[in-house]
């Protein structure tokens, strides 16, 4: 039985600090596991954009210090990573994101995950894959070379997958251009695409996994789309999928409607797990528009895609022009005309990532009146 640690905190460094250092204290005592002297320590948090602690898009730089400060306590080798997904210079995002001033004057270096090595899943553990593209995989090589991983995401909706909770967060770990790749190979195939993420879990297994849902994030997340909310949770266990269970379980929502839980079942990854601390009920939690319906008639395709299909679309006046969603989009689905954008929802595979990236909330997810409809009967009948 994996036990999943949850403590009411903020972020006051002077409290943060002990009860981080606590829970992984509790997690190596219940897993038998130890960050050693010498050992290399990748530390993942979420570092999507550049973008300040208080818009909740990425993990908050005190819970990364506190992390750093208990491996440098144990005379580890901290290294804080991630591959994120703007167009913004690494050592933009690590400034802007707080983290640069955080981890002043501590041992630790801070890299961008930039060089990638094929594993293959079965060397790695996973023994079964839903589809045969995963059996091998290309994954960032300071995460294989670790001595131990860290994963500290952050507790965010997700337009595409629902939420990105700690399994979600280690796509991080596919270097650069791979994840828009990765977007358009599987393309609408939501289920699919869960499949790879908990492969992906199954190759790194990280040994520490704590969820920063201080300040969460609602609604149209991951990015700028979404709206902050103050949960004041850290949440942490030596699994990442009975985490993620957790959570669901704290938001009131089925654990096997998010889907790499149910992917994970699956493929036989799923852990059982309980609570340990006071894990309250979060209310009337906001989770984003539903985006995925009726795509398996393909006689009709066109017609439910442009009528029973949410999609992005600009939100009039605000768009910049500043080109991030042409260049992320993995279908080549949007145009910039120096006016306006234009989408071709026909190539639109629905993977939301022009929202994600999109520093000036200037994209917004367009809901059909159909879509509308099938969202309130979901709420209705305690989807939520």
């Amino acid at each position: 039985m994996i036990e999943v640690f949850v403590k009411e905190s903020a972020y006051d460094y002077a409290q943060l600090k002990p009860e981080i250092f606590n829970m992984i204290a509790s997690i190596e005592e219940t897993s038998s596991m130890r960050i050693s002297a010498g050992a290399r320590v990748l530390i993942k948090p979420n570092m999507l954009a550049a973008a300040a602690p208080d818009k909740a898009l990425t993990t908050h730089p005190l819970v990364i210090k506190a992390v750093v400060e208990y491996c440098l306590e144990k005379g580890a080798l901290p290294q804080v990573s991630d591959s994120h997904a703007t167009f913004s210079k690494f050592p933009t995002v690590v400034q802007d994101c707080g983290i640069a001033a955080a981890l002043k004057g501590l041992h630790v270096e801070i890299k961008e995950l930039s060089d990638s090595e094929k594993v293959f899943s079965t060397r790695r553990g996973v023994n079964f894959t839903p589809d045969a593209r995963f059996n091998a995989l290309e994954l960032s090589q300071d995460a294989l070379c670790a001595d131990m991983i860290i994963n500290l995401p952050k507790l965010k909706t997700h337009t595409q997958m629902g939420l990105t909770l700690a399994v979600k967060n280690l796509f991080g770990c596919v270097v650069g251009k791979r994840k828009p790749q990765w977007h358009f190979n599987l393309g609408e195939n939501k289920e699919l695409f869960a499949g790879l993420l908990v492969t992906i879990y199954g190759v790194l297994r990280p040994e520490i996994n704590i969820m920063d849902g201080i300040l969460a994030m609602e609604g149209d997340g991951p990015g700028t789309s979404g709206v902050p909310r103050q949960l004041g949770v850290i949440m942490g266990s030596g699994s990442a999928l009975a985490l993620d269970m957790a959570v669901c379980r704290m938001l009131g929502i089925p654990e096997m409607s998010l889907a790499t839980n149910k992917a994970a079942a699956g493929m036989g990854l799923a852990d059982e797990f309980s609570v340990s601390g006071d894990m309250k009920q979060i209310e009337n939690f906001k989770f984003p528009t539903p985006t995925t319906l009726l795509f398996g008639l393909p006689f009709a395709k066109t017609f439910f895609r442009n009528n029973l299909t949410s999609h992005p679309q600009n939100v009039e006046g605000a768009c910049k022009l500043c080109n991030d969603c042409v260049k992320i989009c993995p279908a080549q689905a949007i145009a910039n005309d120096a006016k306006r954008l234009h989408f071709d929802y026909d190539k639109c595979i629905r993977c939301y990532c022009c929202i994600e990236v999109c520093p000036h909330k200037a994209l917004e997810v367009y809901q059909p009146l159909a879509v509308k409809t099938i969202k309130k009967i979901a709420e209705v009948f305690s989807f939520r």
